[in-house]
């Protein structure tokens, strides 16, 4: 499922969220290893009881899911707000905390932003409802991007291993090798493009999200936070060994320059212009249906790595349901988060639907694992996806202000694309720019 397409704010609203509030950085008084009080009780109360809850989501699912939930608390209703996309569902939450008024009880929101609002005391702190009795159902690295700063601020929805989508058809035409290492892939772009100039394996114009799952890929941790106090690494090295990776593709001429999720690109996707992606476990769902042109001749393959030894990748994508403060009925919107996130009826409506999940029950399911794809040729696509998210290093973070981060990215980073300037010395800027805003918001950075 595709849960990264919309990520920009606009930065005076994020700067409205985060400004003046720092002071009021709420980590909650538990532990979310699995210390302090436990009320799951309070929840199943909640639910007895019944009462009227507002759900804002962008999740196809979400209709479906709230039928199923309905038939089994009919006290409970749910109304739902469809927000469009991650962007517009952050804008329209922002606002409605800054009027004080109109918050949802539950809303989605992508892990790269939950400390955009978690660090200004905006988020419900769930250790109090049990909910780390649940950290067992959940990969690691989706379990770590919803706890943070001492408390637990949602349930993991889905997740987004990285793995390698590539054209078989346009492999196999080309005498391509699918690749295992990064230098393999280098070189199976030049093969390509080499033999015919219309075709690329590889399409960038400066993606924000792209880069820093490959920095994450190669072992970058080039944020750290701490409440309200931020380290960023202008030197880490998997962020240099990225860039001295990438360069190779961009300094030969061999990333293609059509505009992602544009209809340029999903038609490339269709016809074998664009070659490979690697993206989140999500991009199924994205290739049957943005380019159906493409049934039959695709395949997966896990991600290259830097170096050929054991199999390692990133995240991209993915989201949570928090509950924020300020909600009007706070206590049957943590139930729902509960039973949304970790039921079995609801993570199969999920899943059923498109959804890849964050459970791992479910990833290493017979059924999930079986799979055969008819849009891969058949190919058992879950064994090899599942493989992934086994597989992501952990140790990653997101800065609290992510989203203006990646609309920055283009700005600082993108020339490179454009005239084969410095990757490197863009992704400096990038970072140094970063620095500053963070000081510039209240933060303190590098300090």
């Amino acid at each position: 499922m595709k849960t990264n397409i919309a990520r920009a704010l606009a930065a005076g609203a994020l700067a409205a969220l985060l400004g003046g509030t720092l002071v009021a950085c709420s980590g909650g008084d538990t532990d979310a290893a699995g210390g302090g009080k436990s009320d799951a009780a309070a929840l199943d109360a909640a639910l007895k009881k019944g009462g009227t809850i507002e759900y804002w989501t962008w999740t196809p699912q979400a209709k479906d899911q709230i039928a199923e939930f309905e038939k089994e608390y009919p006290k409970v209703k749910v109304n739902l707000t469809d927000t469009g996309g991650a962007g517009d569902s952050n804008t329209k939450l922002q606002n409605a905390i800054s009027a004080g008024k109109g918050i949802p009880d539950v809303v989605q929101v992508e892990y790269q932003s939950v400390g955009q609002f978690q660090l200004p005391g905006y988020l419900t702190d769930l250790t109090q409802y049990g909910f780390a009795d649940l950290k067992s159902k959940y990969t690691a690295s989706t379990w770590a991007n919803v706890t943070q700063n001492g408390g637990i601020w949602g349930l993991p929805q889905d997740s987004g291993p990285m793995a390698l989508f590539y054209n078989k058809d346009v492999f196999e035409k080309y005498d391509l090798t699918v690749p295992t290492t990064w230098d393999q892939y280098i070189a199976d772009a030049k093969k390509l493009h080499e033999a015919d100039p219309t075709k690329w394996l590889v399409n960038d114009t400066g993606d924000a999200g792209l880069a820093t799952s490959l920095m994450w890929q190669a072992g970058g941790k080039p944020f750290k936070i701490n409440g309200q106090k931020v380290t960023i690494n202008t030197d880490d090295a998997g962020v240099k060994k990225y860039s001295d990776m990438w360069s190779q593709l961009i300094d030969q001429g061999l990333v293609g320059n059509i505009s992602g999720w544009s209809d340029e690109w999903y038609k490339a996707l269709g016809d074998g212009t664009i070659a490979t992606v690697t993206l989140g476990a999500w991009m199924p769902g994205i290739l049957t249906s943005g380019a159906p042109d493409g049934a039959g001749k695709w395949a997966v393959a896990p991600m290259p790595t830097y170096d050929g030894g054991e199999a390692v990748t990133a995240e991209n994508g993915g989201s949570t349901e928090v509950v924020p403060k300020g909600a009007s009925n706070p206590v049957l919107g943590a139930a729902f988060l509960r039973w949304l996130n970790s039921n079995e009826k609801s993570i199969k409506v999920f899943m059923d639907d498109g959804g890849f999940p964050a459970t791992v029950a479910d990833l290493h399911s017979d059924d999930f694992l079986n799979y055969k794809s008819d849009y891969f040729g058949g190919q058992q696509i879950n064994k090899v996806l599942a493989a992934a998210a086994d597989s992501v290093i952990s140790g990653w973070q997101y800065l609290p202000w992510q989203a203006y981060a990646n609309t920055i990215y283009t700005d600082d980073v993108g020339p490179a694309f454009q005239d084969k300037s410095d990757l490197y010395a863009g992704i400096q800027k990038w970072l140094n720019d970063n620095v500053k805003y963070g000081k510039e918001q209240g933060f303190t950075v590098n300090g």
